[in-house]
């Protein structure tokens, strides 16, 4: 663990530098609280630090107002080190928002217990940040797949229709199926169905960009929105995706699995205003489109040639066929 010392006497900086190097400590030592409070809020700066109260250009307590001012991304904790013993010093140092407090002359064995205490509680932070940082994951992606679950995609969708219809500029969106899913699930087990279904995840993030979205839309269906996609361009790509699933078998425990794709294609310049929900429609209508037409190619959706949609039972019969 990296520790801060800030102290302006050279001979006691250096005694306590070498004490807590002997206690396997890495050791960051300063003369004066400016550097201790910019070292103290570097993105990758110490997260223990000791700090003597009189020091030159900021004093102990500055130096801790400083670093929870600026509310560094993790907890720093600090203890100030003084000669100061009265009640109210004390009360003044934590509330500067120091964590503990040692009083000179100290005992290096209680330094290094308060310090230890120190360590546990950004043990227990840490522990505690890893916990909600998995709830949050959770509840934004898919379990199985890790892509952006249906309800972020939702809300990411509307955002970028938003920007595009501001900067006029085309968002292209695809409604992808896997082709004859079931009888993936039916032949191989529903173990290299799922295996399947995280291949199809990782070829479909390394066939588009850093800023574009995939998020899994439901079963063996996933949406993919290109940001910003020039029209010209927007069928090319979106065969692209459809190949880097159909070209090469993928790969599970029960060998390769060969697994083709439909795509509906919806260029949002040529369809105005329309609510994120018409849209996702008539994607959805030229995915059905090229399931009618064979399956393992893309349909664009055309507002100049309506596509029409299949009566409810029809369409549950090609959906289940998917």
């Amino acid at each position: 663990m990296r520790i801060l010392i800030a102290d302006d006497e050279s001979m006691s900086r250096k005694l306590l530098q070498k004490t807590l190097e002997r206690a396997g400590y890495e050791v960051t030592a300063v003369e004066n609280g400016r550097l201790a409070a910019e070292q103290l809020c570097l993105a990758d700066g110490p997260r223990l630090a000791l700090l003597d109260w009189v020091m030159p250009e900021m004093d102990g307590p500055g130096v801790c107002r400083e670093v929870r001012k600026r509310n560094v991304q993790s907890y720093v904790y600090m203890v100030l080190l003084t000669s100061k013993e009265s009640k109210e010093d004390v009360v003044a140092g934590l509330e500067s928002g120091a964590d503990d407090y040692l009083t000179k002359p100290f005992d290096p064995e209680e330094l290094k217990a308060r310090l230890r205490t120190g360590l546990r509680i950004l043990s227990l932070e840490d522990r505690l940040i890893e916990a909600r940082e998995e709830m949050r994951f959770q509840a934004t992606h898919d379990g199985l797949t890790s892509l952006w679950n249906r309800g972020v995609m939702m809300d990411l969708l509307g955002r970028e229709l938003a920007r595009s219809r501001r900067e006029n500029v085309s968002t292209a969106i695809l409604m992808c199926d896997l082709d004859h899913f079931k009888s993936v699930n039916d032949t191989y087990g529903h173990a290299t169905g799922d295996e399947v279904l995280k291949e199809t995840a990782k070829r479909l993030l390394a066939s588009v960009r850093s800023y574009d979205f995939v998020g899994r839309y439901g079963g063996e269906e996933f949406l993919v929105v290109l940001n910003n996609c020039k029209p010209p361009f927007a069928l090319a790509r979106a065969e692209e995706i459809r190949r880097a699933i159909s070209q090469k078998p993928m790969p599970s425990s029960s060998g390769p699995v060969p697994v083709t794709m439909s795509l509906g294609l919806l260029l949002s310049h040529e369809w105005g205003f329309r609510p994120l929900e018409e849209l996702l429609h008539e994607a959805d209508v030229a995915l059905y489109a090229a399931k009618a037409a064979g399956r393992n190619c893309v349909k664009l959706a055309s507002p100049n040639t309506s596509l029409v949609a299949p009566e409810p039972q029809e369409q549950a019969h090609i959906r289940m066929r998917r």
